[in-house]
Order: structure tokens, then C-alpha cells, then sequence
């Protein structure tokens, strides 16, 4: 079995015996933040000759400083302090006796492999790297050059980008530093979609009951197609694929399994454009888990990754010898969901998506950062039309009305309101969803948006019910029944035909939901380098202005060979010696008032003094000190984070400033001084949330 690359920076955390040192400990962190770090798709195909230990450098060093790297650090501390109370609980269990469990659990596999079904043929069908395959097909010219699609975050990339460490749901300017001739497409869903309905029209040949994962997989049941036509998997499956590829000229791989588990794994082998099949016998199927590592498994994300590893579950055969103690350490759901892992068990029946149960319906659009009334309301009114279709087309109304927004600082929000009917209409939608948007305008001042979503939850379906001979309704979905030799239960539709459910699909929305968390984690990333970019080019633009001002302000002066009357702001401006009047004469025996940012002393006047902080509080100069923390040219070379410390504490000054209700009088300040600047006026200044330049 290849080796991922990464075992060495997965086991930092678990490799070194405690009582850790300081340094040990802080080593253990990086490098575990750095694996972290690697992102949502590091088992993606195409990744198995990549250094990624050299990649995740790269991010690391590409990413510090950010939002998004402190945030990512602060969720692997906090992982790490989860994983060391995971261990301090498996010393105490390892002092007992646990004979009993040892014993329960060997019951459990027991009872599961009497539920093992090897008598279907399942296959997972997978397009490679499909977005830009399709895009290949109307540019052939970089069917041969690294090529990706999506601008701020990668959602594919073609296999020459692969070998240089590029894969989805990796930031766009990450992926120009691993690879610079790198070549990135906007995204077309329109295009996408009709060469995804090519596909299906094909597949539903083999099994018109296919189940779309996604819009680039699905899962087949071909046993009876197999019988049918009297070919084995293997001849059915490579001719699924050829005939793919004759109507959408795109290559598929595909896994074939005894379950929709192993499929979907064995799917993975051969890409591209290749096809694996897993014996359907026991023995092979076992061989095959024991050292299949279990980030692999569906279901498996990175988090629940690094709790396996650190207790010694690396691979799928290490769940057997940890088996004892998997039920203690992360509960009984974890522990059937592994046991199933470990013996290669899964889905055997395959279904349309639309058939299983639907909890809730809804529809989201993500747009650059929105603010005004109108656009915002616009923007609803769209979404809930949009709602509507869906709603119809699933034959759904909701009860519950939830309404999703993620702010431009990235952070989300949701409301819920409950209407006094079922709703489904745009309309209907709208009129309870608008309030609700409207309190949220009364609660943020300035409410700036970057996605909008809305999802009506509670469904009443709207489907005609199903009734007997004798007119008695029968229940859609029955109430569902629990094997005692079966750790699925089964659910029976209108038709009599019965389900299997299993626990792995709780595991696989959580691995899922954590993914599509880790996708918007890095477009903020990927948002907050462009405008760190943005801001950079603006800033170098006008200092440009300034220059070139200045210098089209001496020549003037040389050419009329005169004096420029003094001027209070220009004169103040980095002067080191004492202010002096309109006059010329010293101001020694008047107020003098300093600068929190410069220190230096300024004339007691309003319009001179605000005039003067104004200058010292250039955009660009807050802008780069935010966004970066680095040293930045300013006066007597302030650093950035004193620079954001001192105009957080000038906040907290000119509020005081306001404040005062009987004015200055005769030029005395009633805010605050340069010294009176410390922690208290930063933290007000931040709560008071104000910004300058």
C-alpha cells in the first residue's frame, strides 16, 4: 500500500511520549497545523507523487498572519486539547478491566457479519476532474498545460496541475505559488450541467434507479443488468464507461463493489479514466480495509482523523485492536459506524436522491459584499423565487421559514420564523421572510452581506397520498423497524419495497458539512489576499499622487521665487521644532496638543489638529497595518500593530472629544492625551467599532 506523504506531520501530536517540553510542544503544534492546513481534498487522486510536506510549507507560509490562519490555528489548539483529554481518558481505561467490552464488541462484529450481503453489484461512477475536463472540450489547447477552474478557490483542476500539489478547495493564489504557469477558468454551472445530464442519460441505461451523489458521481445497482444481458461486472462497467465517453467525450472511473462503501473508495484507484473491482468475498474485502488509512473512508474528515491516529487507529485493521475502547472514547454511534468500516460493510440497495426523506428544502446565493436596502431586497425576492421552484419540484411546503446570511466579516447568522400556514409560494416566502431581514438591518447598522440563503424546514409534502382499496390512506414513509441483527434499519415505501439505512449517514453529513465549512474557511482566505492586493496597489497609487504633487508643488515655488504663506497642516508635518503662529511668532506660552499617533506636539486648534490626525490616519497606512501587521514606513516608523493600537485608543480620545458638552474653550482638551492612550482606550475603541481614513 502507497504511503499518503503525510504520516510523519499526522503523527506529531501522538509521537512523542508526555511529559512534553515547551519546545516539543510547540514543534508538535506547527507541524499538526500544518497538516491541517492541507485542506478538505488531500485524498483527491492525482496526489500520490506530490511532496506534501514541502506543499503545506508553502500554505503554512502563504496564509500566516492571516484571519484565516488564525482562526485555523485556533481550531487545532483547540483539537489538540480535545485529542490530549481523549488520551488521558484511554490511560485510565487502559488501568481496568475491560474484558467485558472486549467481549460486547466481538458480539457486535458477530451479529454484523450475519447482515454481510455479497450478492450485489454496486458501482461507483466518478467523472474526472469533470469541471475541467468539460472546460478542456471547448479549450483543447490546455488539455496539456496545468489548468484549474474557479478564480478565488480552485473547484477542480486538471491532472498535469495535480502533480504540483494543486486540488480543490485550495485558494487560488496558493495554488500560483506551487504552480505559476497555472491556468484558472471562471466557473460556467450551465455548461456543467447539461454534459452532467450526457452522463446520466447513460447511466440510467445500466440502472434507471441510479443515485446521483453529486453533479459529477452516482451510484449504480447493475446486478440485474448483469443478469440481463449475461455479462460479468467488469465487461458492463467498461462498457458504461466507452459509451460515456462516446456522447459527452469525457472520461469516468468507476469502483466495483459488493456495497456502495467499497465502490466508492475502489473508484479512486484507477483514476483517470480507469476502473477497479473488489472481489465479492469476504476474505478479499477484509484484505482490502486492513491497511486502507482512514482518511480514505467516506465519512472519516480530517478532525475525526487526527482523534483515530492519536489512540493508534491509523489504517481501517487497527479499528479491530482499538475495538475495546471505541465506545468509551467517542461513543456508541462512532463505535458501529468504525466496526462497519473495519469488516467493509455498506450500502447494498441503490435509490433516486429524491426518494429518501427530505428534512428540509432551500436554496443560497453567494454574491460580493451587498449593503444597500434595495439590492439586499432584490436580492431576497430572487432567492425566493428561486425557493419556490424547489419547492415544487420536491412537492414540499414549510412550516418553518429559516434565513441564512453571512456577513463580509465572514460570520453567519440565521433567523427562523414560523409562519401561521405552510408556505411554498414566492410570495408567501417573501412576506415572512422580509421582516426578519429587516430586524437584522435594525440590529447591524451598515448591514454588509456576501451570501444570502433561505430553507423552510418542518415539511408538509404536497404530494397526492397513496390510498388502499378501501380508501384508508397509506403513510409515505413508514415507521421504521430495527433489526436486532442488523445495525441498519430499514424503512418501507408506498411501493412495499424495503430500505436499508444506515448509521455512516450521520458520519457522511458531518464529513461533508465539515468540508463545505473548510471551503468557505478558504475563500475568506483567498477574499482576504485580494483585498490585502487591492489595498497595496491603491496605497502605491497614491503615494504616487503624493509624490508627484509634491514635486509639482517645488517647482512652482522655484519658478515665482517666493515664499508660500505658512500654512498650520503642512508646517506641523513632521516638524520637530515648536509650533509657531499664522504670524511666525513662537507659540511657547500657549496649549500644545500630541499626537496619539506621532507624538509629536501640535497646535491647540480643532480644524489644525484633526486636520493633522486625519494625515496620520491614512487609509493605506490602517489598511496595511490591519491586513498584514508589518512594518509599515509612517511616522517615526510606528510599527503596524502599534499604529492599530494607537488609532483604536485615538477612537476612545475623539469620542471623548464629542463627548465634552461645554467645547474646548480656549483651546484646552477635554479627551484624552498621548499618555492616556493604553488597553482601556484600544478595547473601547474597538467595541465602539469606529473607522478612519
Amino acid at each position: 500500500m502507497k504511503d499518503d506523504g503525510n504520516a510523519e506531520l499526522r503523527s506529531k501530536d501522538a509521537s512523542v511520549d508526555p511529559p512534553f517540553t515547551k519546545s516539543e510542544v510547540a514543534v508538535a503544534e506547527h507541524d499538526t497545523l500544518k497538516y491541517h492546513l492541507l485542506g478538505p481534498s488531500l485524498t483527491k487522486a492525482g496526489q500520490d507523487t506530490v511532496d506534501q510536506q514541502k506543499v503545506s510549507e508553502i500554505i503554512y507560509n502563504a496564509s500566516k498572519g492571516s484571519k484565516f490562519f488564525n482562526n485555523e490555528e485556533y481550531k487545532d489548539k483547540n483539537l489538540t486539547q480535545k485529542i490530549e483529554k481523549i488520551l488521558a481518558r484511554k490511560r485510565q481505561l487502559e488501568q481496568i478491566d475491560l474484558t467485558s467490552d472486549l467481549r460486547r464488541a466481538d458480539e457486535y462484529i458477530a451479529d454484523l457479519e450475519l447482515s454481510r450481503d455479497l450478492s450485489q453489484i454496486v458501482v461507483h461512477v466518478d467523472c474526472d476532474a469533470f469541471y475541467a475536463a468539460v472546460e478542456e472540450l471547448d479549450h483543447p489547447e490546455l488539455k496539456h498545460v496545468p489548468m484549474a477552474v474557479g478564480k478565488g478557490v480552485l473547484t477542480t483542476c486538471n491532472y498535469h496541475a495535480r502533480k504540483y500539489g494543486c486540488r480543490s478547495g485550495m485558494a487560488g493564489f496558493v495554488a500560483m505559488k506551487l504552480c505559476p504557469q497555472l491556468i484558472c477558468l471562471p466557473l460556467n454551472f450551465e455548461k456543467y450541467t447539461k454534459k452532467a445530464q450526457e452522463v446520466r442519460e447513460v447511466l440510467a441505461q445500466y440502472d434507471p434507479r441510479f443515485q446521483s451523489a453529486s453533479m459529477d458521481e452516482a451510484y449504480l445497482n447493475i446486478t440485474q443488468y448483469c443478469t440481463d444481458h449475461e455479462m460479468n461486472p467488469d465487461e458492463a462497467v467498461g462498457q458504461l464507461r466507452a459509451r460515456v465517453f462516446d456522447k459527452a467525450k469525457i472520461t469516468v472511473s468507476a469502483g466495483v463493489a459488493a456495497n456502495a462503501r467499497i465502490a466508492k473508495i475502489a473508484s479512486n484507484r484507477n483514476k483517470p479514466n480507469g476502473q477497479f473491482r473488489v472481489a465479492s468475498d469476504r476474505a478479499t474485502i477484509l484484505a482490502f480495509m486492513r491497511d486502507l488509512p482512514t482518511r480514505k473512508v467516506n465519512g472519516v474528515g480530517r478532525v475525526f482523523e487526527r482523534e483515530l491516529d492519536a489512540i493508534g487507529v491509523k489504517t481501517c485493521g487497527d479499528i479491530c485492536t482499538q475495538r475495546a475502547f471505541l465506545s468509551k472514547l467517542f461513543g456508541e454511534k462512532a463505535f458501529h459506524f468504525l466496526m462497519q468500516v473495519y469488516l467493509g460493510l455498506g450500502h447494498t440497495s441503490v435509490r433516486p436522491a429524491e426518494e429518501y426523506e427530505r428534512k428540509s428544502v432551500g436554496t443560497e446565493s453567494t454574491f460580493r459584499d451587498m449593503s444597500g436596502k434595495e439590492e439586499l431586497r432584490a436580492k431576497l425576492r430572487w432567492i425566493t423565487e428561486e425557493l419556490e421552484k424547489d419547492l415544487a419540484r420536491t412537492q414540499n411546503k414549510g412550516r418553518t421559514l429559516v434565513l441564512k446570511i453571512k456577513l463580509h466579516t465572514y460570520e453567519v447568522l440565521t433567523r427562523q420564523v414560523v409562519p401561521p400556514k405552510a408556505v411554498s409560494t414566492a410570495d408567501d416566502l417573501y412576506t415572512y421572510a422580509l421582516p426578519m431581514l429587516q430586524k437584522l438591518e435594525r440590529e447591524i447598522p451598515g448591514l454588509k452581506l456576501r451570501l444570502m440563503g433561505l430553507r423552510c424546514t418542518h415539511l408538509a409534502s404536497t404530494k397526492k397520498e397513496d390510498t388502499d382499496f378501501f380508501g384508508v390512506k397509506r403513510p409515505l414513509l413508514a415507521s421504521t423497524i430495527t433489526s436486532p441483527t442488523h445495525d441498519y434499519r430499514t424503512e418501507t415505501d408506498a411501493d412495499g419495497q424495503v430500505w436499508q439505512v444506515w448509521p455512516e449517514d450521520e458520519f457522511e453529513t458531518a464529513a461533508r458539512e465539515e468540508r463545505q465549512h473548510e471551503m468557505d474557511q478558504i475563500e475568506q482566505l483567498s477574499q482576504e489576499y485580494e483585498h490585502s492586493q487591492s489595498s497595496h496597489n491603491d496605497q502605491s497609487a497614491t503615494r504616487s499622487q503624493k509624490k508627484a504633487s509634491e514635486e509639482a508643488d517645488r517647482r512652482l515655488r522655484r519658478e515665482q521665487q517666493t515664499d508660500i504663506p505658512a500654512y498650520p497642516k503642512k508646517e506641523y508635518r513632521g516638524s520637530n521644532t515648536t509650533p509657531k503662529k499664522a504670524d511666525g511668532t513662537n507659540e511657547e506660552n500657549s496649549e500644545i496638543w500630541h499626537c496619539p499617533i506621532c507624538s509629536r506636539p501640535q497646535v491647540a486648534s480643532d480644524r489644525d489638529f484633526n486636520e493633522h490626525v486625519d494625515y496620520c490616519l491614512s487609509r493605506g497606512m490602517i489598511k496595511e497595518a490591519v491586513e498584514t501587521g508589518e512594518d509599515i514606513e509612517g511616522p517615526d516608523h510606528v510599527n503596524g500593530t502599534q499604529l492599530v493600537e494607537k488609532a483604536a485608543g485615538l477612537t476612545w480620545f475623539l469620542a471623548g472629544e464629542k463627548a465634552g458638552s461645554a467645547g474646548r474653550g480656549k483651546g484646552k482638551a477635554r479627551g484624552k492625551r498621548k499618555g492616556d492612550v493604553g488597553v482601556e482606550g484600544v478595547e473601547e475603541g474597538k467595541r465602539k467599532k469606529l473607522f478612519f481614513g
